[in-house]
């Protein structure tokens, strides 16, 4: 246990050092700048530093009084790391200030929040970590908020597959309005907020499809609201793919740099949202596909040993 105490919080320190260990700010040019711009904002540095935390503290204090792999197994742990590694990506490396010169990065940022960084971390088992991070005499006080009926109401409206499926549906189409994505390139905190909605969007969306228990009935509403996501997110995708009209103009003195006209960059975003994107849907759709026929052999399985059971008394 003593190991895998110090291995937890030497996983912390190298978070850590990989969320402060910056170069400068700035607007890359070409590949060259690419590597000396990485982003320094320090709301995202002590929410990932602290999250890391949080995570480990309450893990390390699980399995110290449960046993190594109880509650949260090592894969939900390293679905964790993963899921905090892809965040460091997605708003550290040069990919941050990348996209404020590419709509295409930009794109890809995007997808990364919402397609790898939430359903990992959703898979992670974070509310069993922090709960355990926390003082003992907070844990009761804490349950006991989480279960009344406005809190309650509220996380199980939001939580609704399909209200978890509108709000990731409207913070998508909403924020690639022309006049709404071009905001987020004038201003630090609609950009925060775009990147926000996307991210908390998603968080919701992978919970009521992933985190909720299973059966027959979520895998199925899993499997449609997967497919839907994955049909509606294609659409604004090809719109953005073979239009002839440039949506983002903001864009249009940053691009001959990298070899692409400004079109051709919308193309390529367009096609990142479309295809890769609509490919993590399908694969995880087919993922609870394959649960919900283990699931459906289960269930026939119980009721055939019922019968026999039974028949076995008459």
């Amino acid at each position: 246990m003593r190991k895998i105490n110090r291995q937890l919080w030497v996983l912390l320190g190298v978070l850590f050092l990989a969320s402060s260990g910056f170069g400068h700010e700035g607007k890359p040019h070409n590949f060259g700048d690419l590597w000396h711009t990485w982003s320094f904002d320090p709301l995202v540095v002590v929410s990932l530093v602290s999250c890391a935390a949080v995570y480990v503290i309450g893990v390390t204090k699980l399995w110290k009084s449960t046993g190594t792999g109880r509650a949260v197994s090592g894969w939900e742990a390293a679905a964790f790391v993963g899921g905090w590694l892809s965040l460091v990506l997605a708003l550290v490396s040069p990919l941050h200030p990348w996209g404020e010169v590419l709509f295409s990065a930009h794109m890809t940022q995007h997808e990364i929040l919402m397609l790898v960084s939430a359903p990992l971390l959703v898979l992670s088992r974070p509310i069993v970590a922090t709960l355990w991070a926390m003082p003992t005499g907070w844990r009761m006080p804490t349950r006991r908020v989480v279960k009344s009926s406005p809190f309650a109401a509220v996380w199980h409206f939001v939580t609704n597959p399909f209200a978890a499926w509108a709000i990731h549906f409207a913070a998508l189409w909403m924020w690639h309005i022309p006049l709404l994505f071009q905001a987020t390139l004038e201003s630090d905190a609609v950009h925060t907020l775009q990147h926000a909605s996307f991210f908390g969007s998603a968080l919701l969306f992978w919970w009521a499809v992933i985190g909720a228990p299973q059966g027959a009935a979520s895998y199925g509403a899993g499997i449609l609201y997967l497919f839907t996501t994955s049909i509606h997110s294609g659409i604004l995708g090809a719109f953005l793919t073979f239009t002839g009209r440039v949506w983002y103009p903001v864009y249009s003195g940053s691009t001959v740099s990298w070899g692409l006209t400004p079109i051709e960059d919308q193309q390529l975003g367009g096609l990142i949202m479309w295809v890769p994107a609509g490919l993590v849907y399908i694969v995880a759709a087919l993922f609870m596909f394959a649960g919900w026929l283990r699931e459906s052999e289960k269930r026939v399985q119980m009721r055939e040993r019922a019968f026999m059971n039974v028949a076995g008394e008459i």
